[in-house]
């Protein structure tokens, strides 16, 4: 879609709002202030935001049917000049609004210009801009649940893979692969429910506030609201062309989205690694260097990673926009819809990058096995077996850190060690403590809602599988 402009000197005085002005508007101040080089993306909720508006003045009596249908089938046809390429944008027109409002009058036209009867570009601009963050969300959140749908099925088929589980980057207990899944797993699901929520909170009509104060004219904004898919219209219309708060809590939505998929992306960038080696990625989610020949570089997850920042800038961009506007509309507001457009397509990426890449993921179980085997990750096993014996905690403690010193020492995991050489540190342990030690009986006694043991993660991917098909 390109846009035009005309030449200096055969410049008018914009035909929407030119009545009051003496001059036309200097050719680098209609470019600066311009937005229709972004903001013609939302051509569709314009043109649907219209024809609703267009129906209603018809109801009230304010269009007649032959009005409204010319209208209608203008816009309709507008419609198709655009999604065809046919369609010239115009700088002087400023933006999405006034080039299609411009274009309807030139078709079909007196009865064009009755199509802004009891509305203004405020509440035009906020009704739009509603309805495109709702469709965005609706296609993030669709993203989300595929990208869900895939860990549910890695998650079940590494039930019984065990790795080690770390804190603090270190051996700390074994796990299971399928229950560190469910944990990403997890972190999305609050996501989910965190744009559903917004969602909801957002799906108000500002449509027929029109300025600031509403309209004189006898408008319906109920059947607006309904023809548009809102709840309801909004209760004040001072707050309705000046809030903003819906694309601010969207914003804050995919700052957490992208710092669970910046943390999933570091957990696959380490173990691709050489030094981890847990997993493989699929050659078409990699690249090579140009000048070392060995390299496959997980480019997908470090991309991911680096554009968190670009979507918490963004949420940054719109606190500040709009900490200091006093009621109701001002042209700052035009700054809100550069930061929102790429915060949604970058999220949209991200999420469809990870959900056709999580599927192919292979895991190297023998890789993961011997790391679990690495780092005393059955010494907390280790102390509540001696605890079960009637030992304190703390007592139990400080035996099993002597025994891991001992360890270090003889360059031996517990499980190597002789019954001997466990009972210099205490002469309650016995034969039984070896089940107790080995990486598959720690996991297996993590037995609970919530724990590593394999029916647990199984049972949990059946639970959202059941919680996934209810949305």
């Amino acid at each position: 879609m390109q846009v035009s402009t005309m030449s200096e000197s055969s410049k008018p005085a914009n035909i929407q709002w030119g009545g009051r002005f003496s001059e036309a508007t200097d050719a680098f101040v209609q470019r600066f202030t311009a937005s229709v080089s972004f903001d013609q993306r939302m051509y569709r909720q314009d043109i649907a935001g219209s024809v609703a508006h267009a129906r209603m003045l018809k109801t009230a009596g304010i269009l007649s049917a032959d009005e409204c249908d010319a209208i209608l089938q203008g816009l309709e046809d507008i419609r198709a000049d655009i999604e065809a390429g046919t369609f010239e944008w115009s700088v002087e027109l400023e933006d999405v609004h006034m080039n299609i409002e411009s274009a309807l009058t030139k078709r079909i036209g007196l009865t064009g210009k009755k199509l802004h009867t009891g509305r203004s570009r405020n509440d035009q601009v906020a009704t739009d801009i509603r309805l495109y963050v709702r469709d965005e969300i609706d296609v993030i959140a669709s993203e989300l649940t595929r990208l869900q749908t895939a860990l549910l099925a890695l998650a079940e088929r590494e039930a019984d893979t065990i790795m080690p589980g770390f804190t603090h980057l270190q051996t700390a207990q074994p796990i299971t692969l399928g229950h560190h899944l469910l944990a990403w797993y997890e972190m999305l699901d609050r996501d989910y429910s965190r744009l559903q929520d917004c969602r909801k909170r957002m799906n108000i009509s500002p449509l027929g506030s029109a300025a600031l104060a509403g309209t004189s004219f006898p408008i319906d904004r109920h059947f607006t609201a309904e023809q548009l898919g809102f709840d309801a219209p909004s209760r004040n219309s001072l707050d309705s062309v000046s809030d903003r708060d819906f694309a601010i809590e969207l914003a804050a939505c995919g700052s957490l989205i992208m710092t669970h998929l910046s943390r999933f992306s570091e957990e696959l960038v380490l173990w691709t690694s050489a030094q981890f080696d847990f997993i493989d990625l699929p050659d078409r989610f990699c690249t090579g260097s140009s000048i070392m020949p060995q390299k496959k570089n997980p480019d997908v997850p470090e991309l991911v990673r680096g554009k968190t920042g670009r979507v918490h800038g963004h949420l940054v961009s719109l606190l500040t926009l709009m900490k200091s506007q006093p009621l109701a509309y001002n042209k700052d507001n035009q700054e809100d819809k550069e930061p929102l457009f790429d915060l949604t397509d970058t999220l949209r990426d991200c999420l469809k990058a990870y959900a056709d890449m999580i599927p192919a993921l292979q895991a190297k179980k023998d890789n993961m096995y011997l790391a679990a085997k690495k780092g005393y990750a059955t010494a907390t096993d280790l102390a509540d077996y001696l605890v079960k014996k009637g030992l304190a905690f703390r007592d139990a403690h400080e035996i099993v850190g002597k025994s891991v010193a001992y360890g270090l020492q003889q360059k031996k995991d517990l499980s190597e060690m002789s019954l001997d050489e466990l009972q210099q540190f205490s002469d309650i342990i016995t034969d039984d403590v070896f089940a107790v030690l080995s990486l598959e009986g720690s996991v297996q006694a993590r037995d609970h809602i919530g724990g590593t043991a394999p029916n647990q993660v199984r049972s949990a991917v059946a639970t959202c599988r059941e919680l996934l098909e209810q949305r």
